[in-house]
């Protein structure tokens, strides 16, 4: 569980410095929304301590789904919405800054799949 959230700080101070490093006003957002998707990703994936997502299917736990969209598109509001940008010190993000935040959040749930993965095969010798 420690190594997550050290995966969870990586991910989201590596998205501070790449986007630092490219020079994008939208770097405060970014983080924000890295952080957040994040721990959507997260809450998906620890449902189950053994079982993989797939497996599990992702409508088994409807109130939970039910509550990351909801989340998600909160999300969605909080980075484009005027009012909100004002409430919240948000700017807009391009498609592709998303989608950026969006591949780089799944890291999360992917490795806390891979670990499941690992804890099958060490259980199968």
């Amino acid at each position: 569980m420690l190594y997550v959230g050290i995966l969870k700080a990586g991910v989201t101070l590596g998205t501070q410095a790449w986007s630092l490093h490219h020079k994008l006003e939208h770097w405060q957002t970014m983080v924000f929304t890295v952080l957040s998707l994040s721990q959507l990703g997260h809450v998906l994936a620890v449902r189950s301590d053994r079982t993989f997502l797939y497996k599990q299917g992702i409508f088994s736990n409807l109130p939970l789904l039910l509550s990351v969209m909801a989340t998600f598109v909160l999300q969605l509001c909080v980075i484009y919405l005027p009012f909100m940008n004002t409430l919240f010190k948000t700017q807009p993000l391009s498609l592709m800054e998303l989608v950026i935040c969006i591949g780089i959040s799944v890291i999360v749930f992917h490795a806390v799949e891979f670990e499941k993965w690992i804890k099958k095969m060490q259980t199968k010798k």
